[in-house]
């Protein structure tokens, strides 16, 4: 099966050709509205200095009018140096539309309508096989018009050589943009190759903060990100680190008791020998086993475990109640008084994880307590939510100690029961997720141990919830 990998892009090819292709097409486009506006001002004063011509010939010729009364149009006698017909022609009418001057190549016929409604007025007309610009204009009297014709050829040659020149100075300054534009993205881009060669050659456990000096304001979110990435991950390999360190350790003690026990086994001189160390042998794979079933629970625990939470309305009594039935079994097989106060409740729980929070917390209070003691388990609303509270009149934890017993693997120096001091911890890290206040304080009749958990209330389902008390209790036996 062929996999198609993404396709790879230049980040620098690709805003090098953005910013050249964005530059050259405003400064074409400024180019091309210069040369327009440019072209529209020549033609303007092109017309200006055609009138002014017009009108000078005009003044000259109006006071020769009486002279030259012939029939016949004479042609101008001056020399003509081989220009003259190339960029201005002109013709003189009188009143009667007689042609009276013209110049030399000036045809005998009028440029336009000889009239005297055609007074100061632009026109084109086609001659020789191109195009002219004409303007005629009658004298003060209206006894003589002026026209002047000029070849659009002198004016396009002006636009043109504006043009190429605009040309010219583009194919200069455009390799010179390209370059210098080109030398600006490679040196801003340069900071991020000293980035990456930065991170590239460090080593695996290398995950100190990268520097920010000099580098562009723009991607320092991005080196901002990265740090904290790094940051996380020193964080998860250290808890990793130490949680394989600690269970190592704490798993060390079963396992030497479970070869002892194998070699006490192995040298029993009679049955009774041999069943001794075979009840410490199981008693020694119990308590492995709870371990490792703890270290599993723990595990699972870390993060990201609380993002992958799906939070649900529960009502806490219901999920409790069927759990009651087995823990007073528990409980009556330990001479232990239990009582259950359930008051209905809703929160937004993860049910599964409560169930493992709710058990760890009824073990400790289960083994902690001795024969003859009492186990309470009241839930309910309270003030500011969802209340849970298990309590005991057993050994209890120092109030100087409550605050570390939360750490793995932390047991009082004088504990006489066996465990593997990851039971809070485990409370802990629900609590947590659950965004729940967790309390331990004083237990039953001045001694012991309670702990409290109060969960933030469903806000939907909190003036719904209902009270539905249920009642459970075992007498020493």
């Amino acid at each position: 099966m062929n996999i198609r990998m993404p396709a790879r892009w230049s980040l620098r090819r690709t805003l090098l050709a953005l910013v050249l292709t964005l530059t050259v097409s405003i400064w074409c486009f400024s180019a091309v509205v210069v040369y327009l506006d440019a072209d529209t001002e020549s033609r303007e004063l092109f017309d200006q200095s055609l009138s002014e011509t017009g009108h000078l010939l005009l003044a000259l010729a109006d006071h020769e009018l009486e002279e030259h009364v012939d029939t016949a149009a004479p042609t101008l006698t001056e020399v003509h140096d081989g220009k003259h017909s190339k960029y201005l022609l002109f013709q003189i009418w009188d009143g009667g539309h007689r042609l009276i001057y013209r110049s030399a190549g000036a045809p005998e016929t009028a440029f336009t309508s000889v009239s005297p409604d055609s007074d100061n007025q632009f026109g084109w007309i086609s001659m020789g096989g191109q195009e002219w610009r004409t303007y005629s204009s009658w004298n003060a009297r209206q006894n003589m018009q002026i026209q002047v014709a000029e070849p659009s050829s002198h004016r396009k040659e002006i636009s043109g050589r504006f043009a190429y020149k605009l040309m010219l100075f583009a194919l200069l300054v455009v390799p010179l943009l390209i370059i210098g534009l080109w030398w600006s993205v490679n040196r801003v881009f340069r900071s991020l190759q000293t980035v990456a060669n930065e991170v590239s050659q460090r080593m695996p456990g290398d995950l100190h903060q990268l520097n920010l000096r000099g580098a562009p304001t723009e991607i320092h979110p991005l080196l901002h990100a990265i740090n904290r990435l790094f940051e996380r991950v020193s964080q998860t390999l250290e808890r990793e680190q130490r949680f394989t360190a600690d269970a190592a350790h704490e798993l060390r003690t079963p396992l030497a008791a479970i070869k002892t026990n194998l070699q006490v086994i192995q040298r029993a001189r009679n049955d009774d020998e041999r069943a001794e160390a075979a009840a410490g042998l199981g008693s020694s794979v119990d308590r492995a086993t709870r371990l490792v079933g703890q270290l599993m629970t723990l595990a699972k625990l870390e993060p990201p475990y609380d993002k992958n939470l799906v939070l649900q309305e529960t009502d806490v009594a219901h999920l409790l109640q069927p759990q009651m039935t087995e823990w007073q079994k528990q409980a009556e097989k330990a001479q232990i008084s239990l009582t259950a106060d359930l008051q209905s409740g809703i929160a937004l729980l993860h049910a599964e994880s409560i169930l493992i929070l709710f058990r760890n917390l009824m073990d400790n209070a289960l083994r902690y307590t001795p024969a003859g003691g009492r186990v309470q388990v009241t839930c309910g609303l309270a003030e500011q939510g969802m209340s849970l509270c298990i309590a005991d009149n057993g050994a209890g934890i120092p109030a100087e100690m409550r605050e570390q017993v939360f750490q793995r693997f932390v047991r009082l120096s004088d504990a006489t029961i066996p465990g593997s001091g990851l039971g809070l911890s485990i409370v802990k890290s629900i609590a947590d997720s659950h965004h729940a206040t967790l309390r331990l304080a004083e237990g039953l009749d001045g001694r012991g141990l309670s702990v409290t958990l109060l969960f933030p209330l469903a806000a939907a389902a909190a003036g719904s919830a209902t009270a539905v008390t249920s009642q459970a209790a075992s007498q020493q036996t």
